[in-house]
C-alpha cells in the first residue's frame, strides 16, 4: 500500500477528523515491521484493538492513518518512538511535524496563519478570522479536492484550530487564547534532526519555516541551541555568517532509538 505524494493536497476529510493523537500512538506502538501497511491497518480494522467506539470511527482511523504516515520509511522513527514508549508530551510535537509533511492545510495553518497572529501579538483567535486564509490556499500552492461550501470551510477552520489547541499552541474551547508553549528538550534535538535531513544547511536549518509550527523564531532556535550547546549536547559553532552545528548521531532514526534506549 504505498501512499502517494500528497504534500500539496488541501484535503478536508482528514483534517476533519481531527489529530487523532492517542489514536495514533496506540496504533503505531502496536505496529508490526515485519508485515506490510495494508496488513497492519486491516489487523487494526479486524481486531479494533485501540478500543474505538464504532466501526466507523475505526474505519476513519485507518483511513486517515493510511493518507497521513509511510510507517516503512519517512515516518518510520515516528513508530518506533511509540513502539518504544516514548513519552506522549515528547512525542506529540515530532507526531506533528510528521503530520505536517502530508496535511498541506495544517502546515500551511500554523506557519502562514497562527504564526503571524502569534508575532503580531494578538492573544484571542476565532473560528471566523481563519476563513480568509483559507480561502486562498490556492495561492500558497494547496489543491483542493473539491470546492468548499460555507458549511465546510466552518468546519475545516474549527478543524485547524482545534488541532492546535490539541496540541497545545492555542488553548480554550468556543475563543481561543496562545498557550505558553515550549518545545520539550528531546523534541527539539530529534526536529534538528529530521529539519537537518531535509534542508542539509545548517544556516537554512536555523532558519526553517517549520520551527513557526511551534511558534519558535529563528532568535528562539539559536537561543536553544547555544543552551544546549553550553550543556555540551550539541556543539554550535558560529564565525561571522558560517554556522557549523554537530550532533552526536547520524540522522532522527538513530537519535529516536537513542531517545528510548
Amino acid at each position: 500500500m504505498k501512499s502517494q505524494d500528497r504534500s500539496h493536497v488541501a484535503s478536508s476529510f482528514t483534517l476533519i477528523k481531527g489529530a487523532m493523537i492517542d489514536e495514533t500512538y496506540a496504533v503505531f506502538a502496536a505496529w508490526d515491521f515485519d508485515i506490510s501497511k495494508r496488513e497492519n491497518l486491516d489487523r487494526l480494522r479486524q481486531e479494533n484493538f485501540i478500543g474505538a467506539g464504532t466501526t466507523t470511527w475505526l474505519r476513519d482511523i485507518a483511513k486517515v492513518l493510511n493518507r497521513r504516515f509511510d510507517p516503512v520509511d519517512r515516518d518510520r522513527a515516528l513508530v518506533l518512538l511509540a513502539k518504544n514508549g516514548c513519552p506522549i508530551e515528547e512525542w506529540k510535537p515530532i507526531l506533528l511535524w510528521h503530520m505536517t509533511r502530508d496535511e498541506f492545510l495544517l502546515r500551511d495553518f500554523l506557519i502562514n496563519w497562527l504564526f503571524p497572529a502569534f508575532i503580531s501579538g494578538a492573544y484571542r483567535v476565532r473560528t471566523e478570522d481563519v476563513y480568509e486564509h483559507l480561502r486562498s490556499v490556492s495561492r500558497r500552492g494547496g489543491t483542493t479536492e473539491h470546492g468548499w461550501s460555507d458549511a465546510t470551510l466552518k468546519r475545516v477552520a474549527t478543524a485547524l484550530l482545534k488541532m492546535a489547541v490539541d496540541f497545545d499552541l492555542l488553548r480554550g474551547s468556543v475563543v481561543k487564547e496562545f498557550a505558553s508553549y515550549h518545545l520539550p528538550e528531546r523534541s527539539f534535538v530529534y526536529l534538528l534532526y529530521a529539519i537537518r535531513e531535509e534542508l542539509r544547511s545548517p544556516q537554512k536549518m536555523l532558519s526553517s519555516e517549520d520551527w513557526h509550527m511551534f511558534l519558535m523564531s529563528p532568535s528562539d532556535v539559536e537561543r536553544e541551541l547555544l543552551r544546549l550547546h553550553q550543556f555540551r549536547k550539541l556543539d554550535y559553532q558560529i564565525a561571522g555568517s558560517i554556522i557549523q552545528l554537530t550532533l552526536p548521531f547520524a540522522n532522527a532514526r538513530e537519535y529516536a532509538e537513542r531517545m528510548v534506549a
